[in-house]
């Protein structure tokens, strides 16, 4: 059984126009969102990635959106990155535009439309009312952008270091974030349950 997402909820009521101009708007403050995020990072002397709020900004706001409306606002974000907007993490060491996405970095940042689906779909089936299943939400949602940060990390490395490549990538995207990521993420997963509370009041 599907449940109405926490962003049809507030706009259940509203005029048609009204409803598809917030959920506009939704989805565009959600790529603003994760494009400031973006530039709230550090660097970390031994991995190109730098750390960054990104993946909880991606995650809370597809468990608001819900899946289609959360998967096009990363779809728009990488867009507009790809376009040459300063929407990545400013780094010297990482490349500019599309060239980002090939890049370190680059297959996390493309696993973020397909987080945000998977977490928003969780969503629309009420995992983002209660505080256990919005954490199993989220961390699916985190899951997949690790995978993916991994797996082009493992690539760029395999030619040059062959069965070393494996735990190198797990040491440049993968041990030194996982701890802080989980840590944000169960600050981030009581939001939501939190707001449809007040909703429910």
């Amino acid at each position: 059984m599907t449940n109405a997402t926490l962003l049809n909820s507030l706009t259940g009521r509203l005029a048609l126009s009204s409803s598809r101009a917030i959920r506009v708007a939704s989805v565009l403050f959600i790529t603003v969102l994760t494009a400031a995020a973006a530039q709230i990072s550090i660097p970390l002397p031994f991995t190109p990635v730098p750390l960054t709020l990104q993946p909880m900004i991606v995650l809370l706001g597809a468990a608001a959106l819900g899946s289609r409306l959360g998967f096009a606002s990363q779809m728009l974000y990488l867009a507009a990155g790809v376009a040459g907007l300063p929407v990545f993490a400013a780094s010297p060491a990482l490349p500019h535009g599309i060239a980002r996405l090939f890049g370190p970095t680059g297959g996390f940042l493309l696993c973020y439309p397909l987080a945000a689906w998977v977490t928003g779909r969780l969503a629309e089936r009420g995992f983002d009312r209660r505080y256990v299943t919005s954490v199993a939400a989220m961390a699916a949602g985190l899951a997949i952008i690790f995978a993916g940060g991994i797996s082009m990390l493992l690539l760029q490395f395999a030619p040059a270091m062959g069965g070393d490549a494996v735990f190198a990538a797990l040491a440049a995207g993968f041990y030194p974030f996982v701890a802080a990521d989980l840590i944000k993420l169960l600050i981030a997963a009581a939001i939501l349950p939190g707001v449809w509370k007040l909703v429910g009041r």
